[in-house]
């Protein structure tokens, strides 16, 4: 059994060559490819289901519908949302059809109630920035002079389109580029279609077999995976290689991924303990701990640990780390 996860590539093209590969090199017999949202679109789909394994089977996958694709769903949600109305709960998951396939629906209370106060108070922020400018430009047309460079139609509307851009609330929010004059408007259905939308989890599926959550926890076991090649690309500088012989590339890469496991194993023993901590805050507590070796005119060498704060004994306690110690210990105030 093995799970392929592929949460960066837009084309099937080059997944399918990734399964024959697994598949000839380990005894598998069930494959099930895991994708984020860019994955998902008609011709993807179509060739997905014309993917089998060597055994004859179909290839099973779990693909994330992307924001985008969301009004697709629309009436097909209502059910669904009724049955939320009815079974209010931190979290309710239910289980559609669409286009002959299982649409498997999770939504939890908490985060559409942050995601909405955080576009609420975007809107409310663009909204003021808006109004400001529209007085500024009021206040030059009637001949009221300002502190700071004058202010034109179009370079406030350039502005407010960067920023509503920059916010993801273009669809929303929409800006009118044609006219003359700095003008937007809200779009009061793409800002209630948004609202229903919000704290939902979208999985496309072909897999009989697994229940609804068994099928949302395995694809955020992408996240977990996506998080340990953001890992790797910056806190372990797995990139840039300024190696050239194959033999040395590999070492890099394996040391590279021993250091991947261990930051793992920090990160569950950290969480595990309730420490509040990251791996990345826990190394630069724990970096503060220093060897030093001191000589005065040609004496016997004396060497010793700094001083280890309560916090840091804490930390070294949870990792299952010993305590460093020195046959002589040099406290430094």
């Amino acid at each position: 059994y093995h799970e392929v996860y592929d949460g960066n590539t837009a084309e099937v093209t080059t997944l399918k060559p990734t399964i024959e590969k697994v598949i000839q090199r380990f005894p598998i017999q069930r494959v099930i490819a895991v994708a984020d949202r860019g994955l998902l679109s008609t011709d993807n789909l179509d060739e997905l289901q014309k993917i089998t394994l060597p055994s004859g089977k179909p290839l099973e996958f779990i693909l994330a519908v992307p924001g985008r694709r969301y009004s697709d769903f629309v009436e097909l949600l209502e059910p669904f949302q009724q049955m939320h109305r009815v079974n209010a709960g931190a979290e309710v998951t239910g289980e559609l059809e669409w286009d002959g396939l299982r649409l498997i629906v999770s939504h939890n209370l908490d985060t559409a109630a942050d995601q909405r106060k955080q576009r609420d108070r975007t809107i409310c922020e663009l909204v003021r920035k808006a109004d400001e400018w529209t007085g500024k430009l009021d206040a030059q047309e009637a001949g009221k002079r300002s502190r700071g460079r004058k202010l034109s139609d179009g370079g406030a509307r350039a502005k407010f389109y960067r920023e509503v851009g920059d916010a993801h609330l273009a669809r929303i929010i929409r800006v009118d580029l044609k006219s003359e004059m700095f003008t937007y408007e809200i779009d009061e259905r793409a800002l209630e279609h948004a609202r229903l939308m919000d704290g939902k989890l979208l999985l496309v599926t072909n897999a009989t077999d697994l229940m609804p959550e068994q099928v949302i926890e395995r694809y955020k076991s992408l996240a977990d995976i996506e998080r340990g090649f953001r890992v790797l690309k910056s806190e372990i500088e797995i990139g840039p290689v300024y190696h050239r012989l194959p033999d040395r590339i590999r070492a890099h890469t394996a040391i590279c991924f021993m250091a991947l496991i261990l930051y793992r194993v920090m990160r569950q023993r950290l969480a595990a303990n309730q420490s509040g901590l990251s791996p990345e805050r826990a190394l630069s507590l724990l970096r503060r701990i220093q060897r030093h070796s001191v000589s005065l005119n040609n004496a016997q060498r004396i060497t010793g640990i700094s001083s280890i704060s309560q916090e840091q004994t804490r930390i070294l306690s949870v990792l299952g780390v010993k305590k460093p110690t020195a046959s002589t210990q040099l406290p430094l105030l």
